[in-house]
């Protein structure tokens, strides 16, 4: 297998999903064809039975065979947003992490995204309204997780003066944020707003 193919199928484990113009992004940008190049790519990786195709999509979807998503899952724009914001902060410089859905454990933050961006950074892309409730559960959750102190022994904390993620959520309508919290939070519409 190719190294591309590897990396592509890297890239499907990762983000649970792409759609082709994703994987053109990260994959074939500087072809003469991008197109043709990675619809070719992807058949080939369709009939080896590497990959998924969900065609519900337009662009259509790609996953892993088997598939960790259903080919019917409400979360698939969900995730196509994930990659949308890893996409965002990579046109204005690649961050140097970046992992979609860290799990902490049980009773902790389950967030869209950890990134290293310049600063490290939680990220919660939210295109839908929750109630007051749900986000008072995710805020103390963050709470748990910076009081537990566990985040101070990441591989990439600078062990002099640790520091907690930034939590930056991604959203079109304001949230309460309580007040006290021991750690920064920052509503934003788009990545970019985060530079200015």
């Amino acid at each position: 297998m190719r190294a591309r193919d590897k990396a592509i199928l890297r890239d499907l484990e990762r983000f649970r999903c792409l759609s082709r113009d994703d994987i053109i992004r990260l994959h074939f940008v500087g072809l003469r064809n991008p197109v043709n190049e990675a619809n070719r790519v992807l058949r080939r990786l369709r009939d080896r039975g590497e990959v998924e195709v969900i065609t519900s999509q337009a662009p259509y979807v790609y996953a892993l065979k088997p598939s960790p998503i259903k080919r019917d899952s409400q979360k698939i724009p969900h995730y196509l947003e994930i990659v949308s914001v890893y996409h965002q902060m990579a046109q204005l410089r690649a961050p140097d992490i970046f992992i979609p859905e860290p799990k902490y454990g049980k009773g902790l933050p389950e967030p869209d995204a950890f990134a290293i961006w310049g600063k490290p950074m939680y990220l919660e892309v939210q295109r839908n309204q929750f109630t007051p409730a749900v986000w008072a559960d995710k805020f103390a959750r963050y709470r748990t997780l910076y009081h537990r102190g566990d985040w101070t022994r990441e591989l990439w904390q600078n062990k002099q003066a640790p520091a907690f993620p930034w939590l930056i959520i991604l959203t079109d309508n304001r949230i309460a944020v309580p007040d006290g919290l021991p750690f920064r939070v920052f509503q934003i519409r788009g990545i970019r707003e985060l530079i200015k």
